[in-house]
């Protein structure tokens, strides 16, 4: 079963592009051209059949990703999180990701589903469902920065296969 923890850093690999890579959509694309759109009355195509099919990959990319990458610390789990023997950098990047899908899950998701009208919402709720969606999705952004920096420098051979 050698083969396996190349699947699973694949997994990990393509799962994160698209996270990460659907989060700067939303941040530098979507939300701006959603601004626009409103403007000129032309949202309802971004907010009825972009924005759902976009944030279900968005969420799923994010658990994919988590899960495969503390798989790939297999025993080394818990000193990644306990930032313990040799496993400091990763810990922080796999603490950030982690961070990261939870905002996710807790408060971009719950909020974009009373802005998109899936949940029942008044103007009220929803005006403030976008200030917290658009704070989580902003700090998630400035999040994979350095996630991403430790993440990548805190790779070694040892911490990834448990050697």
């Amino acid at each position: 079963m050698d083969f396996l923890p190349g699947i699973a850093r694949w997994a990990h690999i393509v799962a994160g592009i698209t996270w990460i890579g659907l989060l700067y959509y939303f941040n530098l694309v979507q939300m701006p051209a959603l601004k626009d759109a409103a403007a000129d009355g032309t949202a309802t195509g971004i907010t009825k059949h972009v924005a759902p099919r976009a944030l279900l990959w968005f969420r799923w990319a994010a658990v994919a990703t988590w899960i495969a990458g503390a798989w790939l610390l297999g025993s080394g789990f818990v000193n990644a999180f306990t930032l313990r023997n040799g496993y400091a950098a990763i810990g922080v990047g796999a603490w950030l990701g982690t961070i990261m899908l939870f905002n996710v899950w807790f408060f971009i998701w719950p909020n974009q589903q009373k802005i998109l009208g899936m949940v029942p919402a008044s103007d009220e709720v929803k005006a403030k469902a976008r200030r917290v969606a658009m704070l989580a999705s902003r700090t998630n952004m400035m999040l994979s920065i350095p996630m991403l920096f430790f993440m990548a420098n805190g790779l070694s051979h040892r911490a990834i296969v448990g050697l």
